[in-house]
Parts: C-alpha cells; sequence; structure tokens
C-alpha cells in the first residue's frame, strides 16, 4: 500500500489563447511563419496545464470552451485517464474492500482475477466505452470471452458460455471498479453505466408441506432435528451449523441467531456474523423445543447444536450425504437445503405470520426484499381474508333479537315448576 505523500501545489485555474507569431509588443516571435499561430490552453482540477496549438483562432476557441464547459459540468476527462489501466484501479478498489465478509471478499477476488481482468486489465480508462462493454458482456454469455488461467481451487479455466447470473455478476463487478475511477475523477462518467444485461430465469421456488417435512426429517434419522430447525425456523444452514447450546433459550422458545459458517476458498471454513450482520431471535415451535431439550440434554454452553463429525462445524457434503437420499425417498429429489428456508417462509405466512414477522424471522434487512421473494405466497390468503370479512360484516350488521322471556313463555303455555326449570336449563344450553 502507498504512503501518502505531500500534495503537490496545483496550478491556478487559468485559460487563454496566446498568438504565438506575433509578441505583445508587436514584434514577430521566432516562431513566425514557422509553427501553428494560435496556442490554446487551460488548467484542470486537479492543476494539470492542457495545450494545443491551431492555424485558426477560430478553432483555437472552439477547443478552449468545449474543455471549459466539460470541466464545469465534471465531463472533462484528464491526463490520468489515458495512463492508468483498469487493473491498476481494480487493484485499489480490492485493496479497500476488506472490511467485506471472507467470502464475499473471495467472490470478488474471483471474479476480478477469472473474468474481468483477462479482458480489462491493460485497458486505460480513456478506452473502455459503452459498446466494449457490451461486447464482453455478449461474449461472456456465448463463451468467447477470456479467462484466467487457473479458478480459486487451482483448477484450469476454460472459456465457456455463461449463466446470465454469472454474467451479471461480472458486469457488476466492472461497473463497481469504473464507479471508483468516477469517483476519483479519473473519468467523468461510467462507461459501463446502462448496459442491458440478460435476464435470469425464474426458478420455481419449492414449498414442503408439514406432512413432507416430518416425513424428510424422519428419513435423516439422527439428522431429523436439524431438518425441522432449518423448516420451521428458516435458519441459512451456515447459521444452523454456527448454532452453540448457549444459542438456544428453552424457556423463551427462541433460537438466538448470532453467528454463520461459511466456506472460503483457499481458506476453509470461516465464522463471521450472520449474511445482515445482524443478530436475531427466531420463535421456535413447542413440538421442536422439545426435540431440542432432549438434542442439548448435557451439552456444554460453547458446544455446536449440531456438530460434524470431531465435533467440528458440519460440512455441506457431510449434510447432503444424509439429505439427498432421504429427499429422493420421500419423493422430493432434488431438493436442496436451502428450499427448507424457503419452506420455512411459506409454513408462517400460512399461520397467519405477516410480512414483518416473516422479515425479522429469516433476517432479511427489508420488508421489500421479503416481500420480493415471498409476497406471491400471500395470494393465497386473499381468498381467506375475503371470507373472514364477511364473516364479520354479516355478524355485525345481523340484527339482535331480544332476549327470550321464560317467565312469560311459561305462563303462555301453562307449565309446571319442574317443565319450567327444565326449559330454563335447555335454553342456557
Amino acid at each position: 500500500m502507498s504512503t501518502p505523500e505531500t500534495p503537490k501545489t496545483k496550478r491556478n485555474r487559468r485559460s487563454g489563447i496566446e498568438d504565438l507569431w506575433v509578441r505583445r509588443d508587436g514584434r514577430r516571435s521566432t516562431k513566425y511563419g514557422v509553427k501553428k499561430r494560435w496556442q490554446a490552453r487551460f488548467v484542470d482540477y486537479d492543476g494539470h496545464e492542457h495545450m494545443k496549438s491551431f492555424e485558426d483562432k477560430d478553432d483555437a476557441q472552439q477547443w478552449l470552451d468545449q474543455n471549459t464547459a466539460d470541466l464545469v459540468t465534471g465531463k472533462f476527462v484528464g491526463k490520468a485517464a489515458g495512463t492508468r489501466t483498469v487493473g491498476s484501479v481494480a487493484a485499489q478498489w480490492i485493496e479497500h474492500r476488506q472490511h467485506l465478509k471472507p467470502k464475499t471478499l473471495a467472490g470478488y477476488r474471483s471474479l476480478l482475477d477469472g473474468l474481468v481482468l483477462p479482458t480489462w486489465r491493460d485497458v486505460t480508462l480513456a478506452d473502455v466505452d459503452y459498446a466494449g462493454v457490451r461486447s464482453w458482456v455478449t461474449a461472456m454469455q456465448q463463451g468467447r470471452h477470456a479467462v484466467g488461467e487457473r479458478d480459486g481451487q487451482g483448477r484450469t479455466m476454460r472459456a465457456r458460455p455463461l449463466s446470465a447470473s454469472r454474467t451479471i455478476q461480472a458486469y457488476q463487478v466492472l461497473k463497481q471498479v469504473l464507479d471508483d475511477a468516477v469517483r476519483m475523477k479519473l473519468l467523468p462518467v461510467n462507461p459501463a453505466a446502462g448496459v442491458e444485461m440478460p435476464r435470469k430465469p425464474e426458478g420455481d421456488k419449492r414449498y414442503l408441506s408439514h406432512a413432507q417435512v416430518d416425513a424428510l426429517a424422519r428419513e435423516c434419522a439422527d439428522l431429523a432435528t436439524m431438518v425441522y430447525v432449518l423448516s420451521y425456523c428458516g435458519l441459512r444452514f451456515g447459521e444452523a451449523v454456527a448454532l452453540r447450546v448457549c444459542d438456544v433459550d428453552l424457556d423463551g422458545s427462541r433460537l438466538n441467531v448470532r453467528r454463520s459458517v461459511t466456506y472460503v476458498s483457499g481458506t476453509g471454513f470461516v465464522e463471521g456474523t450472520t449474511k445482515g450482520h445482524e443478530s436475531r431471535a427466531v420463535p421456535v415451535p413447542a413440538f421442536l423445543v422439545e426435540l431440542l431439550r432432549e438434542h442439548v440434554r448435557d451439552g456444554e454452553p460453547t458446544a455446536l447444536v449440531f456438530p460434524g463429525k470431531g465435533g467440528e462445524w458440519m460440512t455441506p457434503g457431510e449434510f447432503r450425504w444424509r439429505f439427498d437420499p432421504a429427499a429422493t425417498a420421500v419423493g422430493v429429489d432434488g431438493l436442496t437445503p436451502h428450499e427448507l428456508r424457503h419452506t420455512a417462509a411459506s409454513l408462517a405466512i400460512r399461520s397467519g405470520a405477516t410480512i414483518k414477522v416473516v422479515q425479522r424471522m429469516l433476517g432479511h434487512k427489508t420488508a421489500t426484499l421479503t416481500l420480493d421473494r415471498y409476497g406471491h405466497l400471500f395470494d393465497d390468503e386473499l381468498d381467506g381474508l375475503a371470507t373472514r370479512l364477511d364473516a364479520g360484516r354479516s355478524a355485525a350488521l345481523a340484527p339482535v333479537r331480544p332476549a327470550l322471556d321464560v317467565g312469560r313463555l311459561a305462563g303462555h303455555l301453562e307449565l309446571t315448576g319442574e317443565q319450567i326449570e327444565k326449559l330454563a336449563d335447555l335454553l342456557a344450553g
């Protein structure tokens, strides 16, 4: 990392046109008739002086006016844009992303090294344009793009058509690097802005019923309690793996989700904060409280609730070794652990949970995110809402019937005392 340097004194902002043939005193200069007569000059916002000579004074004035206007409107591209490369700016950009979670940072590095820099590393900022970025996006979709030599796991990389999701990820990294160049005033605007992206295919989410969850859990045997936690509490897999006994509040029927475990290529498993960087308390149904009570019985407070082999964090592969065959056995072949999180949202909504409650349970940053992903499930509740509204209105507007006068009725029917007593009991219910 470079050390801060003493800032250079910037030259004063000035602009003008100079006659190179005739001096101010009217005498001819040594350049008379030899070079172009008119020289326009100005100083940019970084203190760099720019000069250009013209044969015609009007041309010099037009060049000066255009550059002065670009300085005022922020469209001016300085000298640095012609020398600084995308690769040099990308190196600074990734250096200042150390605050990100290890997995996110590793993902950015993988995209830079594998997809972005092989094409853009040596291209100067001034040479990046909209058409070039658009062509690169198309090339990635067709498998004609440049790739790095090795991926994050040391395997040889070969160009192949990329999915819409991967194409968008690579484009967004380049766009963020160029956004940094704009903020550093190396570019007036981001040339990658506005490039049309491929559409992601809409994948059908799968939501299990209570009966399917129960069948899956029983088929998973000793992983049953973990399957129930994923299906009814909506934890991400890494959050469930990171749970410790001290996080299980049996008396309050809550799971305190404070951490998450992720696998980082080249590093291994890393424990950190949750995806939203915030802890949350997740409600636990009564039947699951009892299962957890038995599951964590006599466990040390710092012990993992769902440990893997040797008491370490359970790996996704270890879980799926049991989970995948169980899913096939109960008729949901190809089910992924993350679909149990979708199931938790679905079961909560069908149980009457509001969008804000589901947001808090899942740990989403905003209710908008929850609504975007699961809002369609609330459509199923509209019929029930209409029925309840109709019943409520009917009950409220129903005519009030006067209370029955048992004594008067008994006198009218000439009932005996015993009959009156039986009638009263009957009317009382």
